[in-house]
C-alpha cells in the first residue's frame, strides 16, 4: 500500500453545523485526509459502490466512515448493516455519530459491527480521542476496536 496517497474519510451527516464542527476538529488536529461529505445513507452507498455521481471517483475504500444514525433516506443502521455484510466493505472502520441516547441504537450499532460510538453534541476532546484512537486501526483495519472503547462510550450517554 503506497503511503503517498491518503484514503478519504466518508462523513455521512445531514446537519451542516455538525459537518462544520467535524471538519474543524480534523483541521485543528492536522488530519490531512480528504473528507467526502454525503447527506444521507443512499448517497453513502452510492459513494461506496461508485455509483451515480461517484461513478468516476478513485478506486478503493475510505479510511473510515463517520456515520450519523438519523439521516434522510436509508438510516445509518441500514448503511452499517449493508457495509458490514459486504465482503468488499466490511473491513472499513465505522464510527457512529448520533444524538440518540437510546440504548437500543448503541447495542444494535455494536451488534452490526460499529467500531466506535460517539454521542452528539460531540465534545471536542472526546471526539479527537476516539478518532486518534481509531487512527491505529486505519492502518491495520482488521483489528477490533480497543476493549475499553465500548464502556467509555456508554458511560457518556447516561
Amino acid at each position: 500500500m503506497g503511503s503517498h496517497e491518503l484514503k478519504d474519510i466518508l462523513l455521512v451527516e445531514d446537519n451542516s453545523n455538525d459537518v462544520e464542527l467535524i471538519l474543524m476538529v480534523f483541521q485543528k488536529n492536522r488530519i490531512a485526509n480528504q473528507v467526502v461529505v454525503v447527506r444521507d445513507g443512499t448517497m453513502a452507498l452510492e459513494y461506496l459502490y461508485r455509483e451515480e455521481e461517484f461513478a468516476l471517483r478513485k478506486e478503493g475504500n475510505p479510511a473510515v466512515i463517520l456515520l450519523d444514525l438519523k439521516t434522510p433516506r436509508d438510516e445509518g443502521l441500514e448503511v452499517l448493516r449493508r457495509v458490514k455484510s459486504d465482503a468488499r466493505l466490511k473491513t472499513i472502520p465505522v464510527v457512529i455519530l448520533t444524538s440518540s441516547l437510546e440504548n437500543r441504537d448503541l447495542v444494535e450499532g455494536y451488534f452490526l459491527g460499529a467500531n466506535a460510538y460517539v454521542v452528539k453534541p460531540v465534545h471536542f476532546r472526546e471526539f479527537v480521542e476516539v478518532v486518534s484512537h481509531l487512527g491505529i486501526f486505519w492502518t491495520r483495519i482488521n483489528e477490533p476496536p480497543p476493549e475499553d472503547g465500548g464502556e467509555r462510550a456508554q458511560s457518556q450517554s447516561k
